[in-house]
């Protein structure tokens, strides 16, 4: 790069935060473009469940890189619980046994700490989670949680304190040859700002974004919900660990300081960044909390709210990472684990920007991610979107 380079990213949730603060960490001049406020998009949205249940590479080693940097930032005060996170398949659901359990060989041989559990052991080691008629079960301790909207306003405040600019409510258009952002209509923005590198991170508006500056990209938004809500005989959501995806129900619950978040109401249809429902479905909430309490059978879960937000898909499932164009470098497309990703996607797209320099002045075999690699598709392929958190 250039001497003195500066670097524009657009969006101000969690990957692009972490850029922003590993590329000032070196003295980068960078700065940051919402159109909102931090968090204000699926970041804020998000279910704050970080794992490393990851059966392949680069997946396993994004996972690993990820929860220990989220330790890191939690001994500098970020928001982070540790939480064993408990996958489970029901009895009957052959097809997702099997894949179950060849997950876990493949995850111990990739250096995952995952077991398999059978029935009796869930119910010595997890008494709360209802045993009897599972499979099969797997479980991570090195997993945790935390809560996206607070995890994501702390990155901001460090970005800031080592020097990034971070601009929210101000809406920009890009350009890419050379790369630059422009103001909107009634944008705070008074003229158009050329930068050396420019990195769209704005998440399901990503897709809009390059495509009026002729750069199209595949990926598809798509809509899932959650919920909060209470839970009897507990002061905290924590009594009610560990984190829980049970793949036949086709639901997830982890703790929540209100009693349990749970989720996984997903639309497999794509959806505009800018018109979709924010509020859950009509029946969403009964539907999933009978589910949940089906698996946890202690909690009489009490719905508080309901709420609706956005993911992002490819047409292989992994997301769109690196440079597009010359100079302009694009994340998104994560299938919904963006967020418990963001610490090490961010700090590889920001080794990759620093064109292989690693933030500690040494070579580095991180730059890029080839599996990600956001030029393999030509962003005009037609495909059908398949939610992210599946056993696959």
């Amino acid at each position: 790069m250039t001497t003195n380079p500066t670097v524009a990213i657009v969006g101000a949730g969690a990957v692009g935060l972490t850029v922003a603060h590993d590329l000032a960490r070196k003295d980068i001049d960078v700065t940051v473009y919402e159109r909102g406020q931090v968090a204000a998009g699926s970041s804020g949205r998000a279910a704050g469940v970080c794992y490393d249940a990851f059966a392949s590479r680069p997946d396993a080693d994004l996972g690993r890189e990820a929860l220990e940097r989220f330790r890191e930032f939690a001994r500098d005060g970020a928001p982070f619980t540790s939480c064993p996170y408990v996958w489970l398949v029901q009895q009957g659901d052959e097809q997702r046994e099997r894949r179950v359990r060849e997950g876990i060989e493949r995850m111990c041989e990739l250096g995952v700490d995952a077991v398999e559990l059978d029935a009796c052991d869930l119910a010595e080691r997890f008494p709360p989670v209802r045993s009897d008629d599972i499979a099969v079960a797997g479980v991570t301790t090195g997993a945790g949680y935390t809560d996206p909207g607070e995890y994501t306003a702390w990155l901001a405040s460090k970005a800031r304190g080592v020097g990034a600019t971070i601009e929210t409510e101000i809406p920009v258009e890009i350009g890419i040859d050379p790369p630059r952002v422009m103001p909107e209509a009634d944008s705070r923005l008074s003229r158009e700002i050329e930068v050396d590198a420019l990195v769209v991170a704005a998440g399901a508006h990503s897709k809009q974004l390059l495509a009026d500056a002729n750069v199209p990209i595949a990926m598809k938004p798509y809509r899932v919900q959650a919920l909060v809500g209470t839970v009897s005989l507990a002061e905290t959501g924590e009594r009610w660990g560990p984190m829980v995806y049970d793949a036949s129900a086709n639901c997830y619950a982890r703790p929540h300081p209100e009693g349990l978040l749970a989720g996984n109401g997903t639309e497999e249809v794509e959806a505009d960044p800018d018109e979709y429902e924010r509020r859950a479905d009509e029946g969403f909430a009964g539907d999933l909390a009978s589910r949940i309490t089906h698996r946890l059978p202690g909690c009489a879960l009490d719905v508080q709210r309901a709420w609706a937000g956005l993911c992002t898909a490819t047409p292989d499932r992994n997301p769109l990472v690196g440079e597009i164009r010359e100079n302009v470098y694009v994340a998104t497309g994560f299938q919904g684990q963006g967020f418990m990703r963001s610490p090490a996607i961010g700090r590889r797209l920001a080794d990759e920007i620093l064109d292989g320099e690693t933030l500690d002045g040494e070579s580095s075999d991180r730059n890029g991610i080839d599996a990600f690699d956001p030029t393999r598709f030509d962003g005009d392929e037609t495909f059908d979107v398949r939610e992210g958190m599946a056993i696959e």
